[in-house]
């Protein structure tokens, strides 16, 4: 046989000047599922190049599907860039993306609305925007998880609590947070601060916290509720040591054991716990800083049997550098299962830290991805 004969392909193989080896691997790279489903939220991880047209994409560009063989993966733009590839003109690899320019815009929104004597309506903070007020009221939804109104309102009420222990009075603590009438901000005291001004200012004294301890297949169980809703969902080994729990994060409270129609509460969060897919609706009182009510709400909004990660959740609430803030806004959750901070994971999949222990993540996850 002739040496030239030896080159061409007898089995359906493509010829030797067709293969490369980085772009045989496209197949394998856990990068081309991504792209086959044109993630955006793996924008910003890599970028592909396609052989035959010399652009580079972002894993979301809707350009038409390019062959594997015709396919690398690169870092970064100027990495594709390096390689010889042009920016592709209808993704915009090279320049920051859709979500990020909308992530940008919806914090640079909540600064306006946090450095305000007086809260911006929607006009003028969708014009900073730059958008429609329609669609930055939907944008600034899907971001942080709340209404810009409902934002703007927990960040009054987290200076009226922080003043409310330094100020003069309860009176100049309120004006001095943005509200125009003292009457305004006591209609809406009780849902933000779940007590009273006057009791908050002296450390929750004199609110009533009622509690029951039980059992349930993850252990020990806690439920403490005050008038508005539950306060606190606490798992551990030890009743005891749940108790004096709850006795350290209200030390200035009256806490009481529940009575017999309390049980009910109890059986209610329990079930929650056997079954976290059920969406038990339960009343809660949540309190916690504005930060923590916006990381906690985004939480709620994670479907069951689905995770997020810390990264994700601090885009979601408009501050895409604040993942760490995430992690501790996570840890301070004192509702388990109820603010579901077990669906939170790091950035590679694997289960990161949980306040009741990651044997009970893991179970929590494991019966929603059953369920």
């Amino acid at each position: 046989m002739r040496s030239e004969d030896q080159a061409i392909p007898t089995t359906g193989e493509r010829p030797d000047e067709w293969r490369d080896p980085s772009r045989e691997a496209t197949a394998d790279d856990p990068r081309w599922e991504p792209l086959l489903r044109r993630d955006a939220g793996a924008d910003g991880t890599f970028v592909y190049s396609v052989r035959s047209t010399g652009v580079y994409c972002r894993p979301s560009c809707a350009a038409r599907m390019p062959l594997r063989v015709n396919v690398a993966f690169h870092a970064t733009p100027e990495s594709a860039e390096a390689a010889g590839f042009r920016p592709c003109l209808r993704c915009r690899p090279s320049e920051a993306s859709l979500a990020e320019r909308q992530a940008a815009a919806i914090a640079a929104a909540c600064r306006l609305i946090d450095e305000a004597d007086a809260v911006p309506n929607l006009k003028t903070l969708s014009a900073a925007a730059g958008l429609s007020p329609h669609h930055f009221h939907r944008v600034f939804k899907r971001t942080t998880g709340v209404t810009p109104r409902a934002y703007a309102a927990a960040r009054r009420a987290e200076r009226v609590a922080a003043g409310l222990r330094g100020a003069g009075s309860v009176t100049e603590a309120i004006y001095e947070a943005g509200y125009n009438s003292a009457s305004r901000f006591y209609a809406a005291s009780t849902a933000r601060l779940g007590m009273t001004p006057t009791a908050y200012r002296r450390g929750g004294a004199g609110a009533l916290i009622r509690f029951a301890v039980g059992q349930c297949s993850l252990g020990a169980i806690l439920v403490a509720a005050t008038e508005k809703g539950v306060c606190a969902i606490l798992l551990g080994d030890e009743p005891e040591a749940l108790t004096h729990d709850l006795q350290d994060r209200f030390p200035q409270a009256t806490i009481e054991g529940g009575d017999a129609g309390f049980e009910t509460l109890v059986a209610r969060v329990v079930g929650l716990v056997e079954r976290p897919d059920a969406g038990v609706d339960l009343p809660l009182d949540i309190g916690g800083t504005a930060f923590q009510q916006r990381v906690w709400e985004a939480l709620r909004a994670i479907p069951s049997g689905r995770t997020a990660t810390y990264m994700e959740i601090a885009a979601r609430i408009g501050q895409p550098s604040a993942a760490r803030a995430v992690a501790l806004a996570c840890g301070a959750n004192a509702h388990a299962v109820a603010i579901p901070c077990h669906r939170v994971v790091r950035s590679n999949g694997s289960l990161s830290g949980y306040r009741w222990g990651i044997a009970r993540k893991r179970s929590l996850l494991a019966r929603e991805s059953e369920a």
